[in-house]
């Protein structure tokens, strides 16, 4: 598929999978460096109905590394977000999520629901999912909602729909409308599933991690520009986001 085609799968059944999307050396690096910030954080499954009992979920990857600062703007992925929202988009998060044998599936959800706009509307969240390991049925493999992203009503919290499994292989990435139904699987194997959870936003709107205040100055003065305009050091539409009306990426002259 090419990059027109994947949007258009968006559009049409709420999400995409892109195949091959990075090197599987890649995504062992980030496992192990995973692992070594769970030590390190003694990071512990946060133990709520949303967030799960036997998920380890590790926030504000930007900060941790050169490693994550790859993931915002990777080739293959930017060009269908950018598409999807428009390229004033921005970071809205960056997390992984490992998914632990014993786990059971995750509520139902939609990533936008929170937002108070009446349903359908227009994308104002597009999010990924990058495979670190295989998804697959038994493992905890994202459930998903085809074409829920047009209805009218975001689900119902806690209730039971009908789902299928996005399985896809080690190196693959899920791109989908933040008004899609879905939520994580259920682990009933004995080897985690990790994925990376790579979500952006309109830039009109808040982002879900304060990225400014989250990420050092000084860490992100050596961000490539790109990535910098996605953290928020940018103005979309040569309005929202201003200081003082010049451009925010001056704070980061002294650093």
């Amino acid at each position: 598929m090419d990059l027109r085609e994947h949007v258009a799968e968006v559009e049409d059944q709420g999400y995409t999978i892109v195949e091959n999307a990075f090197d599987t050396v890649f995504a062992d690096e980030l496992a192990e460096d995973l692992l070594r910030l769970e030590r390190e954080l003694e990071v512990t499954p946060n133990r709520n109905t949303f967030e799960g009992h036997n998920t380890i979920r590790i926030y504000n990857l930007l900060v941790h590394g050169p490693l994550y600062e790859r993931i915002p703007i990777h080739p293959t992925l930017l060009p269908i977000v950018e598409r999807v929202l428009d390229d004033g988009c921005l970071i809205s998060s960056l997390s992984s999520i490992s998914i632990l044998p014993g786990e059971r599936p995750q509520p139902i959800h939609a990533d936008d629901q929170l937002i108070p706009i009446e349903k359908p509307h227009v994308p104002l969240v597009c999010n990924s999912i990058w495979a670190i390991t295989d998804f697959t049925e038994d493992n905890g493999a994202t459930r998903i909602i085809p074409g829920s992203h047009k209805r009218d009503h975001s689900p119902i919290y806690g209730q039971t729909y009908e789902s299928q499994g996005a399985c896809m292989k080690k190196g693959s990435i899920m791109i989908y409308n933040g008004s899609m139904w879905h939520g994580g699987g259920e682990n009933c194997t004995d080897e985690r599933r990790i994925g990376i959870a790579m979500n952006y936003c309109a830039g009109f709107i808040r982002q879900q991690e304060n990225q400014q205040l989250g990420i050092p100055r000084d860490i992100a003065k050596r961000f490539p520009k790109r990535l910098q305009e996605l953290v928020g050091y940018s103005v979309y539409r040569m309005l929202i986001g201003h200081i003082d009306h010049g451009h925010p990426a001056r704070v980061l002259e002294d650093y």
